[in-house]
């Protein structure tokens, strides 16, 4: 029963958040952005990025007109303080609300060439989902092109973070959110390390589109492990997963998307409706953006599902 938004909300999730790794604590090492041993407050310009598609960008200046092309690359840059030099987004990009005052260029695969050539940004900051092809062309306009996708993981936020705080001449308050995110993820996973782990499904879609979840090598499956629960999926690699699996395993939690009216329609489901969860009361909403976007609210998001699986702890 997925809407035209869900479905391309779960694209995204599937091709560019979370489908390649696992949530891991491994530590990475920095080396896409050339900067001093030790971090400042101010970056000093020209400053040469090799941004994911391993392209060297050079920056002459403090960027005055950005123009941003993924919802977790706006969010950012209005976190780091930067929203006011934000002229152009992606149709996807809608947080903060200010956000939104932003034109938009169109959507994240195919955007307008002419509405970004019109907006005169000094860069351009987008995800992995960009075109190569619209990079050139762009390129070819004299319009410079940067691509940050790290690891899906707290790691690779971290760093996507401290390598936008440098580019917009922000790594102090970059520095800033990145211990508050790492301080906050401590504080739920020592909460629930001692609980019992009731088995969470997570709805990503399911009705006549097919049922999706995630797998064990998803982030969001690894978030409910760090939340306290057991993945009822961890049987499953991806998203793809099938009603007659779900209804054997018939798991204690089931949590969906706040959006599109999810909850009601999963209550009226055929194989939804009589699982035990949806008996007793556990079809719990989440907001999904704070759990499928690489931004500074992902802490928030691991938070939010610590909750809806510990309430007992969160009081």
């Amino acid at each position: 029963m997925f809407k035209t938004k869900n479905i391309m909300s779960i694209v995204l999730v599937v091709i560019v958040c979370f489908v390649f790794s696992a949530c891991g604590n491994k530590v990475t090492n920095d080396k896409n952005i050339n900067t001093t041993k030790k971090e400042t407050s101010n970056v000093v310009y020209p400053l040469k990025v090799v941004d994911s598609y391993k392209r060297e960008v050079t920056i002459e200046k403090e960027p005055k007109r950005i123009v941003a092309i993924a919802p977790n690359i706006t969010e950012i840059i209005y976190a780091l303080g930067k929203g006011s030099i934000v002229v152009g987004r992606s149709d996807y990009d809608d947080y903060p609300n200010e956000a939104l005052k932003a034109p938009s260029v169109g959507d994240l695969l195919q955007p307008s060439i002419e509405k970004i050539v019109e907006l005169k940004p000094d860069v351009v900051i987008a995800s992995t989902l960009f075109n190569k092809d619209i990079i050139k062309k762009l390129e070819n306009l004299n319009i410079k092109v940067i691509v940050l996708s790290d690891e899906k993981d707290f790691t690779g936020v971290h760093n996507t973070i401290s390598k936008l705080g440098q580019v917009v001449n922000a790594s102090g308050k970059a520095q800033s959110i990145t211990l508050s995110m790492k301080k906050k993820v401590a504080d739920v996973t020592s909460k629930v390390a001692s609980a019992r782990k009731p088995t969470v499904y997570y709805i990503a879609g399911f009705g006549k589109s097919g049922d999706f979840t995630a797998g064990k090598d998803t982030f969001i499956g690894n978030m409910i492990e760090m939340a306290g629960g057991k993945n009822a999926a961890d049987d499953a690699i991806g998203w793809k997963y099938s009603l007659e699996k779900l209804v054997e395993k018939n798991p204690d939690v089931l949590i969906c998307s706040k959006l599109y009216n999810s909850k009601k329609s999963i209550e009226a489901t055929n194989g939804y409706k009589n699982l035990k969860a949806v008996k007793k009361g556990n079809l719990l909403e989440v907001d999904e953006n704070i759990i499928v976007r690489q931004g500074p609210r992902l802490a928030d998001g691991l938070e939010a599902i610590a909750k809806l699986i510990h309430p007992e702890l969160f009081k």
